[in-house]
């Protein structure tokens, strides 16, 4: 049966009446970053909160299984983190050891809300988080009905996972003749300068005091979350879509797909193919094979715009010693096909 949120008593509460625990992350500066594989959790709305992976484990403060709140930044920003993580000084802790992961994740949408109380100007201070309110689903006691907030949340992912398992299967079923593709290690390759494949075009700069708020990707030179570093409501000449972003500055080499309509930095150069209409699987084909070229472009040897026309990739060729542009999108719907069909495969094993 559908549970419906409409049918159910709602009452106010403080945080810390619903949280044992309440405390603030410690202050890490960037220059004092240590590598590492641990989530470091900071005031970002995006990676569930996580702003880079760490290995400091002195003078910090390590969390895990709690809710984490943006105190800046982002404020409000609210995410489940069943993992250890270091928590920064723009985030705070929620836990109660007696919540499970599914009464988290329906406080979570809670008290995301208060994104709308909060901005960039108005912090969620150590003082005020202790007067928050937030509203819950009561039991006939008047007391938060953690017992609904899960079987909500139960039932909300398991609606979820079958949608996705239902397009999961219909993808497969697409995907299924190219499973036949031949090795990519039976092709032969040739090599190609980047120009000679794409047109190269230039992004624009955009200061962070010109962004305007907005659902537009900002395309930067960075190595995560897709190239993306902002929404914005911004357009200029740099605006497209159905292009490679390249950064040739901050993360050099790294590069990503861009389906969908973004500005871009002057950090990053946009590709677009010239004999063939680029699509996702051959984007991320090429993709791959410019990664390739990262090693090179380290210690001050800069990846400008001049040296990534110039830039040699090896490519697949059809018997012209053309790239083989069919050949590299039907590889790639074989890796996808191989992808889904091995997560398809896993959750069936781990729900039946």
């Amino acid at each position: 049966m559908k549970m419906d949120l409409k049918n159910i008593e709602w009452e106010e509460f403080y945080l810390n009446d619903i949280f044992s625990e309440i405390q603030r992350g410690k202050r890490l500066k960037k220059g004092d970053h240590k590598k590492g594989v641990m989530p470091y959790i900071s005031s970002t709305a995006l990676n569930n909160g996580t702003d880079g992976f760490i290995g400091n484990k002195d003078k910090v403060r390590i969390f895990s299984n709690c809710l984490t709140i943006a105190n800046s930044g982002s404020v409000g920003a609210t995410f489940f983190q069943p993992y250890s993580f270091v928590a920064s000084d723009h985030v705070t802790k929620l836990q109660n050891k007696e919540h499970n992961k599914y009464v988290y994740l329906f406080i979570s949408l809670i008290t995301n809300r208060l994104k709308e109380k909060y901005s960039f100007n108005r912090e969620i201070n150590d003082k005020r988080i202790q007067k928050e309110k937030i509203v819950l689903p009561v039991n006939s006691q008047g007391k938060p009905d953690y017992d609904f907030m899960e079987a909500f949340m139960k039932d909300k992912e398991k609606e979820k996972t079958k949608a996705f398992q239902d397009y999961i299967k219909k993808r497969i079923n697409k995907l299924k003749k190219y499973k036949k593709v031949i090795p990519i290690e039976e092709k032969e390759w040739g090599e190609f300068e980047i120009e000679t494949i794409f047109e190269v075009k230039s992004g624009k700069r955009l200061t962070k005091a010109d962004m305007k708020k907005g659902n537009k990707p900002f395309i930067g030179a960075t190595d995560s979350n897709n190239g993306i570093t902002e929404f914005v409501s911004n357009t200029n000449v740099s605006e497209d879509s159905n292009v490679l972003g390249v950064n040739y500055n901050g993360s050099v080499v790294e590069n990503f797909y861009h389906p969908y309509k973004a500005i871009f930095s002057d950090d990053v150069k946009r590709l677009s193919f010239k004999k063939t209409e680029g699509n996702k699987h051959l984007f991320l084909f090429v993709k791959n094979q410019i990664l390739k070229q990262k090693e090179k472009y380290q210690y001050g040897y800069k990846f400008n715009g001049v040296r990534m026309s110039r830039q040699k990739i090896l490519l697949p060729i059809n018997q012209s010693q053309e790239p083989d542009y069919n050949y590299m999108e039907n590889y790639m719907k074989r890796l996808e096909y191989e992808k889904v069909k091995q997560y398809l495969d896993f959750k069936q094993e781990t729900t039946a």
